[in-house]
């Protein structure tokens, strides 16, 4: 609980001038932690940052982060008089760095902070174990949306795909509100942000708060129903490439597929095995 380890890292902070910068990646631990310790010491947080520059001469460093769902980015300088520098970082911003077999880090072992007044308490925690790599450092992503009808054909019709392309499972919104997959596969601005080589939305229509979470993923492919004028006008939907104007996801996708999702994802399915 951050109530809990909050204690602890303010008086690691404080007892060595030598710090200069907090960090951690933008996880739902580290939104709850890093703004409340900052809090203590009186200086601001900077959240969800893509990337970073520090100034020695002038000891400021200087940051940017998207705002307004991804639609902006904003500029944020924290200067000398900011002593300690705290802010969590978008990793799927950053390349992974290389590993320095050489390198040696210092421990040393911590006397316990003893919160006596806690708010909150801990009762248990849950969790959902997958063979699947992790969404959130998935190379592959495969998600789905609401037009999945329900829990059951959700995991159907997303399970053959994903095992097909070695990816992990990811959700829209409206997906996990219906109860059709867990809370820790929700994309988008209030779940997690991807940026995977391959992201495959089947049957999401692109809300403003999913596109937020995976516009950045390098390949994107949608998958979605055509539109009936769209079925009037041409005889093979499987094979066209079009905009579909009631799927706003075709507006960020690399790859549209106007199709019946529940028709093609299964053809899919049968080519990669192939």
């Amino acid at each position: 609980m951050p109530e809990i380890v909050s204690p602890l890292l303010e008086k690691l902070l404080a007892r060595d001038s030598l710090y200069t910068h907090v960090v951690s990646a933008h996880s739902s631990s580290a939104k709850a932690l890093l703004p409340r310790i900052a809090a203590k010491f009186d200086v601001p947080a900077v959240s969800d940052i893509i990337s970073v520059s520090h100034d020695s001469a002038s000891n400021s460093t200087t940051f940017s982060r998207p705002i307004y769902a991804g639609n902006a980015i904003a500029t944020v300088r924290a200067p000398s008089s900011v002593p300690l520098k705290f802010f969590t970082v978008r990793s799927t911003a950053f390349s992974a760095a290389a590993l320095d077999d050489g390198a040696s880090v210092a421990s040393e072992e911590l006397a316990p902070v003893e919160v006596t007044d806690a708010p909150t308490q801990h009762v248990k925690t849950d969790f959902t174990q997958s063979d699947r790599p992790e969404l959130g450092v998935a190379t592959r992503v495969v998600s789905g949306g609401r037009a999945l009808k329900n829990a059951e054909t959700f995991k159907a019709t997303l399970d053959p795909l994903a095992d097909a392309l070695g990816a992990a499972v990811g959700a829209s919104r409206a997906a996990v509100d219906a109860g059709y997959a867990d809370n820790s596969l929700q994309v988008g601005q209030t779940g997690k942000v991807v940026a995977p080589e391959l992201y495959v939305a089947v049957g999401i229509s692109g809300a403003i708060q999913h596109l937020a979470g995976m516009k950045d993923s390098k390949l994107i492919v949608a998958i979605n129903k055509v539109n009936p004028l769209f079925r009037y006008l041409h005889s093979s939907v499987l094979t066209i490439r079009l905009k579909d104007p009631d799927a706003p996801i075709f507006q960020v996708a690399d790859v549209g597929l106007v199709a019946d999702l529940f028709e093609a994802v299964p053809q899919i399915v049968e080519k990669l095995k192939q």
